[in-house]
């Protein structure tokens, strides 16, 4: 979502990193890009002039302007007031307390808000907490089915009682279940409406009184920038909220209301959804975000997204294969379905300091995640014996492979060389040798899975 206002913001503070002087014109030149970058990312003309105001103040000081490094110190200034701009440092969700812990989850219509209960379900669930969802939105057609089949997936209970009734009662009587069950969470999917309108407020206000939530969330939809914010405005009035949850943040849209909706309603963004899976939902992180979008990377979130996904055991059993010299290709199987849960290699590479900008001087190179299922499907078409030993792969077996896979024999022979190149690599890094660079790209030059340059 980001992209388009990262690399405006870099370009923007870019000129500022290599002088080894600045005037207050040079800072307020280049303040003046960060503030139409904002714009254009559809961030309030307030929220954006305010931001930029800030930024001066600070970087215009003395201690800032007679440093080393100015430059650096006016970026490391706009990093920090992004990541205030987006509400400082990391919320945690609170639910501690006696009895069920209520989230009611609210909404406009068409944000993700009932996919969302479910990733947030399902999210709990990996913590600990006996998890319930609860079918209150009974307005709009099939919700009760669709969080019915979603809660299934997520692993949680449902309960529902059909599309007709009182949402008021079904909400009584689902927490009530809740407890009598053992449940210590319930989680309740609230109706929506295209616009805020008294109705919906009203039948929200009687839900929340009902079972007294523990927290309320708000689903803004990220892909709809100032509306979002505006939404989010409207219901900060008419009922109140404790924390943000930023749906479809993986969309193509500007990303204003990333930015803005902290500064306008004075509540945390808590989770940000970045997929369709129930398995994207990831708690927010101010600073990181910040960091992400000037270039910087955001390297914790790489690291908790491995120790999440990466089986410990396998890892080690692969590194001591390695050590070895035994790196087969159902190691690098193993290996390329955990990198796949982690996330798209896209946002993998985001999140490593440099690599944005590093990848533009390639020539615009681009993660196509369509070639990892390439990749499986050769390595799938193999025999267990063609896995352990590649050498065994001739050209009749490269035809078979091919076929099976639906791919063609130069890629199944292109997989194995530089398979073959790879293991070369890592296992002379791995005896503490240095390898021949040269020797190991020489056969590999042309480019080939899973990255392809598009310049």
């Amino acid at each position: 979502m980001f992209e388009k206002l990262s690399d405006r913001l870099q370009a923007s503070l870019g000129a500022l990193r290599s002088r080894g002087k600045l005037s207050e014109a040079d800072v307020d030149a280049a303040l003046g890009e960060v503030r139409m970058a904002l714009l254009e990312a559809d961030v309030g003309l307030e929220v954006a002039r305010d931001f930029t105001a800030r930024v001066r103040e600070r970087a215009v000081g003395a201690e800032v302007m007679k440093s080393l490094k100015p430059g650096h110190q006016v970026v490391k200034i706009v990093n920090q007031e992004l990541a205030a701009l987006m509400g400082g440092a990391g919320v945690e969700l609170e639910l501690a307390g006696e009895g069920v812990a209520v989230v009611m989850m609210v909404g406009l219509q068409g944000t993700g808000k009932t996919t969302a209960c479910a990733k947030l379900a399902r999210q709990l669930s990996g913590q600990g907490r006996r998890v319930a969802l609860a079918a209150c939105d009974l307005q709009r057609p099939a919700a009760v089915e669709q969080l019915a089949k979603l809660g299934e997936q997520a692993g949680v209970p449902v309960y529902e009682q059909g599309a007709g009734g009182d949402p008021v009662e079904v909400a009584g009587w689902a927490l009530d279940r809740a407890s009598t069950e053992g449940r210590d969470t319930l989680i309740v999917d609230t109706a929506g409406r295209l616009h805020v309108d008294a109705e919906l407020m009203d039948e929200l206000v009687r839900v929340r009184e009902r079972v007294q939530p523990r927290a309320t969330l708000l689903v803004v939809d990220a892909m709809t920038g100032q509306d979002a914010v505006n939404a989010a405005q409207s219901f900060a009035a008419e009922i109140g909220f404790d924390g943000i949850v930023l749906a479809k943040l993986d969309g193509d849209a500007r990303g204003g209301a990333a930015l803005s909706v902290v500064a306008v309603t004075g509540r945390p963004i808590l989770f940000a959804s970045t997929g369709e899976k129930l398995d994207t939902l990831d708690r927010f992180h101010p600073d990181r975000m910040a960091g992400r979008i000037l270039g910087m990377g955001d390297v914790l979130t790489l690291i908790e997204k491995a120790e999440h996904e990466v089986d410990e055991r396998e890892a080690r059993q692969t590194a001591e294969r390695l050590q070895k010299g035994q790196l087969t290709l159902e190691d690098f199987l193993v290996q390329l379905r955990q990198l796949r849960k982690m996330g798209s290699l896209s946002s993998l590479l985001g999140m490593m300091p440099g690599m944005g900008a590093a990848m533009k001087q390639l020539g615009g190179l681009q993660v196509d995640d369509r070639e990892l299922d390439r990749i499986e499907a050769i390595v799938l078409s193999m025999t267990p014996a063609e896995r352990r030993n590649p050498g065994l792969i001739d050209g009749s077996r490269r035809k078979r492979i091919a076929a099976g896979s639906g791919t063609s024999v130069q890629a199944v022979k292109q997989l194995v060389r530089q398979f073959e190149q790879m293991r070369q690599l890592m296992g002379q890094l791995a005896k503490g040798g240095m390898p021949d660079i040269g020797k190991l790209l020489g056969g590999a030059r042309g480019g080939g899975p899973p990255m392809r340059g598009l310049g």
